[in-house]
């Protein structure tokens, strides 16, 4: 369970967050939908603890997130500006970053790259990569540690429809593994298709929720 309890942010003057309240499962896809800047994104920064929030509470599994722990641990995200290196491969630079927790080897760091569609033996530089590859790229980076929740920011931005298609899978099959999934859209076949519980934001606040059955 991930618990919002009212939480606020405000950055230059700007209320970005207002009032946020959710209760979040484990093997559910949550859609957030929304003009840009109305606050999805930076929920996903609020939750996972990359932003810290003026005010509320961020519980989960009855920990505190900023007490507890720095951090969400055991998580997938995917954000603007992924921070891979371009002069690096897809696979070294998945590398790199596995290093950090040491908990997968490269079988499945390979796994990943061939479950969005890559070829993980491309020795094509991530600066050589097309919109779409580095798209698929970022989303096996997220994948990767099998984590226990995923925070996905337009995922199927730049993909065609093949990857479009597969991308979906991959975000099913994830969510039968166990994982709670955050989507952030504004491909609406994304939000209907996949997610059980969708929250409407408009100037950082949740405006409107609509629960599917699945």
């Amino acid at each position: 369970m991930l618990e919002a309890k009212g939480i606020n942010k405000t950055i230059k003057n700007n209320k970005v967050l207002s009032d946020i309240h959710l209760k979040l499962e484990s093997g559910k896809v949550y859609g957030f939908v929304g003009r840009n800047g109305s606050g999805k994104t930076m929920l996903f920064r609020a939750l996972s603890g990359l932003m810290k929030i003026d005010s509320g509470e961020i519980i989960y599994k009855n920990k505190r997130l900023h007490k507890d722990f720095p951090v969400l641990p055991n998580l997938g995200i995917t954000l603007e500006n992924a921070g891979l290196y371009p002069e690096f491969t897809g696979l070294k630079n998945l590398q790199l970053l596995a290093k950090l927790k040491k908990k997968i080897d490269d079988q499945q760091i390979k796994t990943s790259i061939e479950r969005v569609g890559l070829d993980p033996n491309d020795k094509r530089p991530y600066r050589r990569y097309s919109l779409g590859m580095k798209q698929r790229i970022v989303i096996a980076q997220a994948i990767m540690e099998q984590p226990d929740v995923i925070m996905l920011d337009e995922p199927t931005n730049s993909l065609d429809e093949d990857g479009v298609k597969l991308i979906r899978k991959v975000i099913r099959e994830e969510k039968l593994r166990g994982a709670m999934i955050l989507l952030a859209s504004h491909n609406k076949e994304d939000i209907e298709l996949l997610a059980v519980h969708v929250f409407s934001f408009d100037q950082g606040r949740i405006v409107n929720e609509v629960v599917h059955h699945e």
